[in-house]
């Protein structure tokens, strides 16, 4: 399946992914992945087997909108996305997504996947003017 936008939820830990449908319309969850030395070429193929021509980072903020520690983790991220994987990089804001991620599910194996879905699905909304 074809997937244009690539959602992710990064975490210490584990990462979540999520892609869009081919009309880049909606975000399903895909994958959680163990944040460790493998993630960059697992997440290069999942962009190479889906056509992926954008990948929305979810940008972690506390209520007050001030950045929270794991930022300084997420840019250097997002800077080694954008030079190892070849296609843009962009935030979106996170906000509860991993709360409002538990509520719906109670798989906690996807939850993180399912945070990326709503990180990506947000994106998606705003890009659609939903």
């Amino acid at each position: 399946m074809k997937s244009p936008y690539l959602g992710v939820d990064f975490g210490e830990k584990r990462v979540g992914i999520a892609i869009s449908d081919e009309g880049g319309k909606i975000a399903v969850p895909k994958a959680v992945l163990p944040n460790n030395s493998a993630l960059l070429r697992d997440i290069k193929d999942m962009v190479k087997t889906h056509g992926t021509q954008m990948i929305v980072l979810g940008e972690s903020n506390d209520l007050k909108g001030v950045r929270n520690s794991i930022m300084d983790n997420i840019d250097r991220f997002k800077g080694v996305l954008e030079r190892e994987v070849g296609v843009e990089v962009i935030y979106e804001p996170e906000f509860l997504t991993s709360h409002h991620a538990a509520q719906m599910h109670e798989n906690k194996p996807n939850l993180d996947a399912s945070a990326a879905a709503l990180i990506l699905q947000s994106y998606l909304d705003k890009k659609n003017n939903l």
